[in-house]
């Protein structure tokens, strides 16, 4: 218990406060960086699956073009072999005209139609060579496209990964701060879901960071990464609903200095103890331990000179027996805020603060307060 009470209890938990939130704005720069990458990576992505589809649209373009161009080939192949066939039949007319061949019109009419066919056998192998390239050259083409897209998706499935891990690290450092903070709460007998609600409440307006991220789906569902970055932005939010929440509610200490513990919360000398006696010097600084509104500040028969203060969620904190007040009545306060100083006014053995917590107007015992927080902050 006196170890408990030591000198720098209240620095290490204000010390331990500032690096949460330090760690909460490293989160949140980190989660912001992730979000900007991964709405880059979704216009990349877009482009590149646009620059994809036109050139499989090209490249359907370009199988059909090979397709009529092979089956060109094929018939102008059939019609070379025709004309092959017809010029060696027409070679050998041409060689028995010309070895009879005496100055007869007739046979020089007969040598001038094989030259034509000559010439047509030829024009048709030229075409038909220009064909074959010109085929080849779009199957290479055909190939330079598939490949590409290959590589296209390969890369954004390499950039799919890369996202993957910066939301499986935000995911796994937003659930280990937040489960301490959850626990807190439990511990100390609340129900989180209300709390956090209530909270909400107070804090409706909407816009910021915390602003859920919306990706146009043309009507479609959400895409994975709109879901785990949306995720990713609740847990933020419930942590931050968190960290408003434990500043409405009495987990600090009531004591700004020294002190010992001298009596706890329970029966003593047959009547009920409704809180929690912290013992110190003549007028050590007491603190209200969450923020609220002054209800009550001046004298009350055995608590001596008393401060009221009503928080949030139903909660009551009392500080009995103070040599001197403080704060008046509808007065808000703030966590931390010195309220008055340690006395022994009223029914009291000695210097002290008599520290009460009352739930619904129920005396609950302080200390479930104190040690929930005591590994948070």
């Amino acid at each position: 218990m006196d170890s408990v009470g030591a000198d720098g209890l209240r620095d290490n938990a204000a010390r331990e406060q500032v690096t949460y939130e330090q760690r909460l704005n490293e989160m949140s720069t980190k989660r912001d960086t992730a979000l900007a990458e991964a709405g880059a990576a979704q216009e990349r992505f877009n482009a590149a699956l646009q620059q994809i589809s036109t050139m499989q649209s090209e490249l359907l373009a370009s199988e059909t073009r090979r397709e009529e161009l092979t089956r060109g080939i094929e018939i102008a192949q059939a019609n070379l072999k025709k004309a092959i066939a017809e010029r060696d039949a027409a070679q050998t007319a041409r060689d028995q005209f010309a070895a009879r061949l005496d100055g007869d019109a007739g046979a020089t009419a007969e040598l001038a139609r094989l030259d034509d066919y000559q010439a047509t056998i030829d024009f048709l192998a030229s075409a038909l060579d220009s064909t074959a390239t010109q085929r080849d050259s779009m199957s290479d083409h055909a190939d330079e496209a598939e490949a590409f897209a290959e590589e296209m998706i390969l890369e954004a499935r390499l950039q799919q990964d890369r996202h993957d891990k910066i939301f499986t690290q935000l995911e796994d450092a937003l659930s280990i701060s937040v489960a301490p903070l959850d626990k807190m709460f439990r511990s100390a007998g609340l129900n989180t879901d209300t709390l956090l609600n209530s909270v909400r409440r107070g804090y409706s307006g909407q816009g910021g960071p915390l602003t859920p991220i919306s990706f146009s789906t043309k009507g479609e569902a959400p895409d994975e990464t709109s879901v785990r970055a949306n995720g990713i932005i609740e847990k933020l939010d419930r942590m931050n609903l968190y960290r408003l929440a434990a500043a409405k509610a009495p987990f600090a200490l009531p004591v700004d200095g020294s002190f010992r513990f001298t009596s706890g919360f329970g029966p003593r000398w047959g009547r009920m103890h409704n809180g929690t006696d912290f013992a110190g010097a003549h007028g050590t600084p007491i603190a209200t331990t969450a923020d609220g509104v002054v209800t009550f500040a001046g004298r009350q028969s055995g608590y001596g000179n008393l401060v009221k203060i009503k928080h949030d969620f139903g909660i009551e904190t009392r500080y009995a027996h103070m040599s001197a007040i403080h704060v008046k009545v509808g007065q808000r306060v703030s966590r931390g805020d010195r309220i008055g100083d340690m006395g022994n006014t009223g029914r009291s053995t000695g210097t002290h603060l008599h520290y009460e917590v009352r739930v619904g107007g129920k005396p609950v015992n302080p200390m479930t307060y104190i040690k929930a927080a005591r590994n948070v902050f």
